[in-house]
């Protein structure tokens, strides 16, 4: 069966591949702390159907203990190592299969293999305190090999930490009218695809959540990215194939063989 990808908003996406679902850093609210969605409606109970679940780091938008508890009894559960002593909420999310991971790290689920990989973003659950956590990247190794980002910039060692994949779910925004350090531009993302070189990319994290009450404060940052991204991806990594998907829109990339 081909593998498909089906965007959900923000950085939320499932990937299936070899008859077994992944969602990656799952975010079911309509609104979260000073954040609402304006674009795309929240995803149907179907999203909220997987294998297995992907968390790439300890920021709220990127592991929300409630859209987590909605997953179903058995669930695997991967999170960066050390977060249930940052997150004190994931412990209590007992129904779910728990396994913590760095980079370097493989789980194995049905017949794929996920690989944990770094990712060049701040690590901690608050803005400031001891706990840390490494944010990561995964490699879903099945009939393609899709490299999920997580949240990162741009870094020296990616391509050789990544290694070939097939399929690359880049952050090319983010949710505010200003991108801090171990972010992805439109720019920067299209750099990452050229290093990278898959055949084929969806642009992620973009357009989905904006601060309340910042609706006029620099549109473009929320609306722009993506369109952004497939023109720069275009003139820096031609051989690629971008599909810039709607909210709930599934793509089936092509694959080597």
């Amino acid at each position: 069966m081909p593998v498909e990808v089906t965007w959900w908003g923000h950085a939320t996406c499932t990937v299936a591949d070899s008859g077994v679902r992944v969602l990656t850093d799952p975010l079911f609210a309509r609104r979260l702390a000073h954040l609402r969605r304006r674009r795309g409606a929240l995803p149907p109970p179907d999203a909220w159907r997987t294998d297995v679940a992907l968390v790439s780091h300890l920021h709220a938008d990127h592991l929300h203990v409630p859209s987590l508890a909605r997953l179903a009894p058995g669930t695997r559960l991967v999170v960066p190592r050390g977060a249930p002593r940052s997150v004190p909420g994931l412990r209590r999310l007992t129904h779910l299969q728990l396994t913590e991971v760095a980079p370097g790290d493989e789980t194995r689920v049905g017949g794929l293999v996920v690989r944990a990989v770094p990712a060049q973003h701040d690590g901690r659950r608050l803005p400031v305190g001891p706990h840390r956590s490494p944010a990561l990247g995964y490699v879903i190794e099945g009939e393609a090999r899709t490299y999920f980002a997580g949240d990162t910039g741009l870094f020296e060692a990616m391509a050789k930490e990544v290694g070939p994949v097939d399929v690359a779910l880049l952050p090319v925004g983010g949710w505010g009218p200003y991108l801090g350090d171990g972010h992805l531009d439109a720019g920067r993302a299209a750099e990452a695809l050229a290093r990278l070189a898959p055949r084929s990319a969806v642009p992620v994290h973009y357009g989905t959540y904006w601060p309340i009450g910042m609706d006029a404060v620099r549109p473009h940052e929320f609306h722009a990215p993506g369109d952004d991204f497939v023109r720069l991806a275009a003139q820096r990594a031609p051989q690629v194939a971008v599909h810039a998907l709607r909210h709930g829109e599934s793509v089936r990339p092509e694959v080597a063989r």
